[in-house]
């Protein structure tokens, strides 16, 4: 039998899909990472203004994004994926508004929360879905994937530059025009979805989540995200005024993010290859562990030594960076065959605890017992992390994919054996219903167009064991 060549050529609709919704993706994250190295600075001469309320008003964000995330992502199946990206991104250019136009911690606090509120990463990724095929999905995630850490480098630099230039409630002007931006990009410019497609790869399924929950080996991912974005943001409550402190004034500490930004950026890829190739994830996430434990020292010996400021920070971005990278094609190789979407949800709903925690956290601590008590209090944390990674186990290298089951064939027990069968296929779970299964291979033994070829092969008449 003559099997046809599986088109793998992205359409002008699928590049359409993909640049809109990652330049929608990456507009609303700016909103998170551009005020992370300037509140703390520009926030001290707001009416009411404290330590621990900047603090707050840094991880307020993360709290609600945490609480909408998933709801978000399980409510854009009824109501669809457009309407509540464009619901999100108003709430979110409300939010941003409210904090430009008050003059009062408070008012910047309530209007972090509702920027918050407008948790539409579920749905991006979910409407990515709808609009890209099967065979080009992977190329899809990975370009919004990429173009997070990219936002994150992007937000460093310029927030400090448009803050020095405008100040913080022009920051937030411009972080409400860039939403107006992602709403004219997601009305105008990406294509509406036909379907909705059930991907349990990359949506949140409902009544799934207590299969992630308790699964062991994804335990350590979920508290290593949160654990990341609790250094991350408590390091960030202080580090700014810190640098003020040691001479760096906050209008200059711009092009110390830059310098740092290059070249821990350029540290990513060759880790990850190095990771990835030689099966050393677990080695590489450790060593990142211990980095930046090292880091949270020297900030807390560093005194007012920039130098010591400098280097430590080079080492919490390496680290941070590969960590970035690294933890969520974790989060595919160890979540359970067919969940990697809610896997994906809790995932991403940890990073935003950790991103609440980091900022409450901080604030309380830097008010309370000091600069470095933060960094101290940072210092056990990564103590603590480290003894909960140290006897991880290897994760299996092995990929993901979806397979859409042909008409002829029937969704049986037969044919889910048959796939288990094939050299390669380490795991299937196959939903008749969806006439889908949900395959975990070694890429180095089979890949999608073997398995697709195989089941073209297939007798539609043998597959006659119905579930």
């Amino acid at each position: 039998m003559e099997v046809a060549m599986i088109d793998v050529r992205m359409t002008s609709e699928e590049r359409k899909a993909i640049w809109g919704l990652g330049t929608v993706f990456s507009l609303r994250m700016l909103g998170m990472f551009m005020v992370l190295p300037v509140l703390n600075t520009y926030g001290a001469s707001l009416v009411g203004s404290s330590k621990t309320l900047i603090g707050v008003a840094i991880g307020i964000y993360g709290l609600t994004q945490a609480i909408f995330q998933i709801p978000f992502g399980l409510f854009s199946d009824y109501i669809g994926r457009k309407p509540l990206i464009i619901y999100g991104l108003i709430i979110f250019a409300l939010g941003s508004s409210l904090a430009a136009m008050t003059n009062s911690i408070w008012g910047v606090i309530i209007g972090r929360c509702l920027q918050g509120s407008g948790a539409i990463s579920s749905p991006i990724m979910a409407l990515l879905s709808d609009l890209t095929r099967e065979q080009n999905r992977a190329r899809a995630m990975a370009y919004i994937g990429m173009s997070l850490g990219l936002t994150f480098a992007i937000s460093m630099v310029f927030g400090p530059i448009i803050a020095r230039a405008i100040g913080l409630s022009g920051l937030f002007w411009i972080i409400a025009l860039l939403a107006v931006g992602g709403l004219i990009i997601t009305t105008f410019f990406i294509p509406e979805a036909k379907q909705h497609i059930l991907n349990r790869d990359s949506n949140i399924v409902k009544g799934r989540f207590s299969i992630v929950l308790a699964n062991s080996r994804l335990l350590p991912i979920n508290l290593g995200i949160m654990f990341l974005h609790i250094l991350l943001i408590s390091s960030f409550v202080v580090l700014p005024p810190l640098m003020e402190n040691a001479g760096l004034a906050h209008e200059n500490q711009w092009k110390v993010y830059l310098f740092i930004m290059i070249i821990s950026l350029s540290c990513v890829v060759p880790c990850v290859i190095y990771a990835e190739k030689h099966h050393q994830i677990k080695r590489v996430f450790q060593i990142c562990v211990i980095l930046m434990l090292i880091a949270e020292i020297i900030f807390w010996c560093s005194g007012l030594s920039l130098y010591s400021i400098f280097f430590g920070m080079l080492i919490f971005f390496i680290a941070f960076n590969i960590l970035e990278a690294l933890l969520p094609s974790l989060v595919s190789k160890e979540s359970p065959t067919g969940h990697k979407g809610t896997a994906m949800g809790v995932y991403s709903t940890s990073q935003f605890i950790g991103v609440a925690i980091g900022g409450s956290l901080g604030g309380l601590l830097y008010a309370h017992v000091g600069v470095y008590g933060v960094f101290s209090s940072c210092a056990v944390l990564a103590i603590i992390w480290l003894a909960l990674i140290l006897k991880m186990k290897d994760p299996p290298y092995l990929s993901s994919i979806r397979i859409i089951i042909p008409d002829r064939i029937r969704a049986t027990y037969w044919l889910e054996n048959k796939i288990k069968n094939l050299c390669g296929v380490s795991d299937v779970v196959l939903i008749p219903q969806e006439k889908t299964a949900y395959i975990k291979i070694d890429s180095q033994v089979i890949d999608r167009e073997q398995i697709e070829s195989f089941l073209e092969t297939q007798d539609s008449e043998k597959s006659d064991n119905k579930f």
